[in-house]
């Protein structure tokens, strides 16, 4: 293609990646339209209903069950409890259990276990069996739940679509099914006082009977798709890990101590997946300081009963907001950055929310809070999917499912504690009374340590140290899309010979010069070949459509080749990439400048260079096929174009040899690259 070395690989009709600006609908269709994760999708629902019913069915079968009224009321607790400790003590087994075996029956027996346990409560009809029931088919849920985890990164065409998966899976499990849930509950419970049926025709335990019963068939029709339509789950290794997992040896299958033995000596030596759980470690435990506190906190505002229900609607509308604006985020700022940040921006929150005087304060601090956790967990569970390899994505899965029901299981047992160790203080602020009792301490001790944990975790995983986290932020501002670690040096000027010649130059020598990879990249538009049969074959004559063209080879280039290579962390040089084609048909076209310029940014994807190179060389000393008096024109604009951004140009005198004109380059950008660090090395520099 043109004038293009050393680029990256793209397979023969591969699946070209979607537009960064892709909306979410499109994202969301174009994951759903892959049958295997579309058929999990339907498990998951039928699964989260099942679960969501538990809680209900459970519950009220449970204060059946007793007479006494004070049992009654630790009905609701005790279904909870059963059905949290498992997931604290037998997690990490199920991840263990995910990486050893097959992700697909895993998942077939535990949905069977789950719908006999379930199901064994209706006909047992003890309490003693109805909490040990719900224990055992919540540990059976810890066998499936890593397996699932695990497997969607392998139904999926391609890692970039783990993010969208997660979202649909949340939106799935934490709002339709919820919903789903309740209405199935209110229609079952609600049949009896409707139709005025007498108490005794499905006997002592009514209809909550006949929730359980349901429960255990909605398991049940689990286990058959599972079994029958999804083959898919036991697939592994389809996509390359960014992250690779420890050599295991191919003749000898590792036992459960071995399996636990690797998963502990990547984490210690993945700093990725150990700012990870630090960073998850801080943003739970003040997750459940929050849990914890906030109903004597929403006491202490002097707002009524009212302000717990809007504090709690608050949180979850900050939750639903964070985790559908992530993947917007992550398309301008890494994944590892986006969750250090997120985690801090929680912990700063939540300060504000302990130091809050006022309803409406806490109400937008609240939803700070939960906007950032929502993005914090999102990204946490889309950076295992996609960059931990399939051999121990289970086992980091689990650790990370189990982390946040031991932290917060913990921190909100504990905090009630703590609160009862202040004493109420009433003062006024601004004219408002507001009660300063435990709660505030223990947010403000949440935030700050949520703040210091998710700088542990950002100065750990941040894979950029070659660009600063403020141009990550200006560029997220500016809705620039995010580069990893490549650069993108561009050479412009007047004419295509000079730029062609001297950005072979530059690139030989940087190859020279450091470790890194570098690409070179011609001008789109100087791919005569291409460019020639797509005008002559649509019989373009005119100049605006002759530009569409070239954006179109421009947009092709872009995507096929430089940016894979950015994304890689090369060094990519390219001549010729926006603004001399914009200033040359800008004043030798007649074109309007900034509708040039908006066709540029569409067809590269805002896509700008990190450095441009303008060759600043005498027009009449230059031949080409536009005349002198034409150059002059160009190069007045591109002198505009440098002059208005002097942070990303370099201007360098182009009169002389080309060895002479090289030199200047070289010296030129060394002071740039050398100044962001970017891999040249300090011989090259003497």
């Amino acid at each position: 293609m043109g004038r293009i070395s050393e680029v990256v690989d793209t397979k023969p009709g591969a699946e070209l990646p979607p537009s960064r600006d892709a909306s979410t609908i499109y994202r969301a269709r174009r994951v759903l339209a892959i049958r295997p994760f579309r058929r999990l999708w339907g498990v998951t629902y039928l699964c989260s209903v099942a679960d969501w019913l538990t809680i209900l069915g459970v519950t009220s079968m449970a204060t059946k069950l007793t007479q006494n009224y004070t049992a009654q009321n630790f009905a609701f607790t005790g279904v909870l409890l059963s059905a949290l400790l498992p997931g604290l003590l037998f997690a990490p087994a199920g991840g263990l259990l995910a990486d050893r075996f097959d992700r697909r029956k895993i998942m077939f027996v535990a949905d069977l276990l789950r719908c006999g346990f379930i199901v064994s409560i209706a006909f047992v009809g003890t309490v003693w069996w109805l909490y040990a029931a719900n224990f055992l088919a919540s540990a059976s849920a810890m066998m499936w739940i890593p397996s699932k985890e695990a497997a969607v990164p392998n139904l999926l065409r391609r890692p970039d679509q783990v993010e969208t998966a997660n979202q649909l899976g949340m939106v799935m499990t934490y709002g339709m099914a919820v919903v789903s849930a309740g209405g199935i509950y209110a229609v079952v419970t609600g049949i009896g006082p409707t139709l005025h049926l007498p108490a005794a025709v499905f006997g002592q335990l009514g209809f909550a009977k006949v929730i359980v019963v349901l429960i255990g068939l909605l398991y049940l029709t689990s286990a058959v798709i599972i079994l029958t339509r999804l083959p898919e789950l036991s697939l592994r290794n389809v996509h390359a890990p960014k992250v690779a997992a420890p050599k295991a040896d191919p003749e000898k299958a590792p036992g459960i101590g071995t399996l636990v033995r690797d998963a502990g000596k990547f984490i210690r030596s993945t700093p990725l997946v150990r700012g990870l759980l630090i960073g998850a470690a801080g943003a739970f435990a003040a997750g459940g300081a929050v849990i914890g506190s906030a109903q004597p906190y929403a006491a202490s505002l002097l707002a009524g009963d009212s302000a717990w229900g809007l504090l709690l609607v608050a949180v979850f509308l900050g939750l639903a907001t964070g985790m559908g604006g992530a993947p917007k985020l992550a398309r301008r700022l890494p994944h590892d950055r986006l969750f250090g940040i997120s985690i801090v921006l929680a912990g700063l929150a939540l300060i504000l929310v302990a130091l809050s005087p006022h309803l409406a304060v806490a109400l937008i601090a609240v939803a700070i809070v939960g906007a950032c956790a929502g993005a914090a967990f999102l990204t946490g569970v889309t950076i295992i999917g996609s960059q931990v390899d399939d051999s121990i994505r289970g086992r980091i899965n689990a650790i990370y499912q189990s982390m946040m029901k031991i932290i917060v299981f913990g921190s909100t047992a504990a905090v009630p504690l703590l609160i009862g160790l202040t004493k109420p203080r009433t003062i006024t602020v601004w004219g408002s009374p507001i009660i300063i009792d435990g709660t505030r301490p223990v947010m403000l001790g949440g935030g700050i340590l949520a703040a210091l944990v998710g700088v542990v975790a950002y100065r750990q995983m941040d894979s950029r140290r070659t660009e600063t986290i403020m141009a990550d932020l200006r560029n997220a501002i500016r809705r620039r899309p995010h580069r990893v670690n490549g650069l993108l040096v561009a050479l412009e000027g007047t004419t295509a010979a000079d730029t062609a010649s001297q950005a072979a130059k530059l690139a030989t020598w940087l190859r020279s010069a450091g470790p890194r990879p570098v690409v070179l990249a011609a001008d789109p538009a100087l791919d005569d070949k291409r460019l020639a049969k797509l005008i002559s074959g649509a019989s373009l004559s005119g100049a605006r459509a002759q530009a569409l063209a070239a954006a179109a080879v421009r947009a092709d280039i872009v995507e096929r080749d430089v940016q894979p290579a950015l994304d890689a962390g090369a060094i990519v040089v390219m001549e010729r990439f926006v603004d001399s084609p914009l200033a040359h048909l800008s004043a030798v076209a007649g074109l309007d400048a900034k509708e040039l310029e908006g066709l540029a940014d569409w067809a590269t994807g805002r896509l700008r260079p990190d450095v441009t190179v303008l060759l600043d060389a005498d027009p009449g000393s230059s031949s080409g096929p536009i005349s002198v008096e034409d150059q002059w024109r160009v190069q007045n604009l591109l002198t505009e174009m440098a002059a208005a951004d002097p942070d990303h140009y370099v201007v360098v005198d182009a009169d002389g040899t080309e060895d002479e004109v090289g030199e200047r380059v070289q010296t030129a950008v060394k002071a740039v690259l050398v100044g962001r660090r970017s891999g040249i090395s300090p011989i090259v520099m003497t």
